[in-house]
């Protein structure tokens, strides 16, 4: 018969459970949570200080204890009514426990404790409930996104994304067509759940006009800015860059809608450039004023060109020192591995990017694309025959 040793399973279960409780905690990660949850409050603390204020000498002659009423009472209305009645009573307690003979006064700080201790646990399950509920948003943004490998005979897209938050607003998007195939890449204004709700929206509006009409990367991207400026009120803008690689192997069409300024490659040449042209955001502008504002190019891309998209969180994200990755930098490291193929360049990006930014936060969403014509190359098989194979 073996006999286990229940002290030593206890000292694991409790070393489990320990671990368990500091994981994650270290000195950097800790101070950046107090950092943050400091500035909530502060900013909590001057919106309902200065709430019936009008300047900032108002808010200095106004008494302390009024200050606090205001605070307390600004907290009070993020809370439901029951919790509101539980969170003053608790309080009150606190307040005159002191007023109070024992072992009433014991019985009274006992009540008020319970009662802090029940809105606290309650707020925690209901933003674990939250989480759970923008964990199940971001599997299904997630789900939209394409493969991160799009290949047909006339494109080759690599892509990467990762979200700043649970989730976020870049978009990115290759759809198939008779006509040919279209990319768009977009970055909607903010961050977090408002801008993944509205990169949803965007997607499904891309494919209902594209499977439409198929047009012409400018029609498009107007036709995209009269639904944005549907709502007088909303002000929420996107950049945006669209390009369609047309069936019948003709230059790339594209164009840029206020988006980071795209890299080519020239494998012929050897030689990189910025494809700059004027455009500028959707939602800030009537579609007539677009129309003027945005121009369609056409790009000749051979076998072996290589094009590079992406929105502004790859070159503004910042290392421990604060420094950002910056437009130089990606261009020489595009520079430097555009030869070495779509794939192993996009690997290059990625890498460089992880090594800078090490473990400090990502400040807005990340999402570029490498495209490119696909390589053919031709087999000898038996005299007269021949095969195709592309990479």
């Amino acid at each position: 018969m073996k006999l286990d040793n229940e002290a030593q399973k206890q000292e694991e279960t409790a070393s489990f459970f320990y671990r368990k409780y500091v994981e994650g905690m270290t000195p950097r990660r800790i101070g950046e949570e107090v950092h943050a949850d400091s500035a909530k409050l502060i900013k909590l603390y001057k919106e309902a200080v200065s709430s019936n204020s009008s300047s900032y000498e108002d808010d200095e002659k106004t008494p302390g204890h009024i200050k606090l009423m205001r605070l307390i009472n600004a907290l009070g209305n993020r809370l439901s009514p029951g919790r509101r009645l539980i969170l003053a009573a608790s309080i009150f307690g606190f307040l005159v426990q002191n007023l109070i003979a024992a072992p009433f006064s014991i019985l009274l700080l006992i009540f008020s404790f319970a009662g802090i201790l029940f809105l606290l646990v309650v707020e925690l399950l209901e933003k674990f409930d939250a989480k759970r509920e923008i964990d199940l948003a971001r599997e299904i943004q997630l789900g939209l996104l394409p493969s991160p490998e799009f290949k047909t005979e006339r494109l080759s897209v690599y892509s990467f994304a990762s979200t700043a938050r649970e989730v976020g607003g870049d978009y990115v998007d290759t759809i198939h067509t008779e006509r040919g195939d279209y990319y768009i890449i977009a970055d909607v204004s903010g961050k977090g759940l408002s801008a993944s709700l509205y990169m949803i929206r965007l997607q499904a509006l891309f494919h209902l006009l594209i499977k439409k009409d198929q047009p012409d990367p400018k029609n498009l991207l107007i036709e995209i800015n009269d639904f944005i400026k549907y709502g007088r009120s909303d002000k929420t803008f996107v950049t945006a860059c669209v390009a369609l690689a047309p069936a019948d192997g003709g230059p790339l069409l594209f164009c840029r809608a206020g988006h980071n300024i795209p890299l080519f490659y020239n494998k012929e040449k050897e030689r990189c450039k910025e494809l700059r042209s004027p455009g500028i955001a959707l939602g800030m502008a009537p579609s007539a004023k677009l129309d003027q504002a945005l121009q369609q190019m056409e790009l000749k891309m051979d076998e072996g060109d290589i094009l590079l998209m992406y929105t502004d969180g790859l070159t503004e994200a910042r290392n421990p020192e604060g420094e950002e990755y910056g437009e130089n930098r990606l261009l020489s490291l595009f520079e430097l591995y555009s030869d070495a193929g779509p794939g192993a360049l996009l690997e290059k990006i990625r890498v460089s990017l992880e090594q800078y930014i090490q473990d400090a936060e990502i400040p807005d969403d990340i999402t570029f694309s490498v495209i490119s014509r696909p390589i053919k190359t031709t087999y000898q098989l038996t005299e007269g025959q021949h095969t195709e194979q592309e990479y």
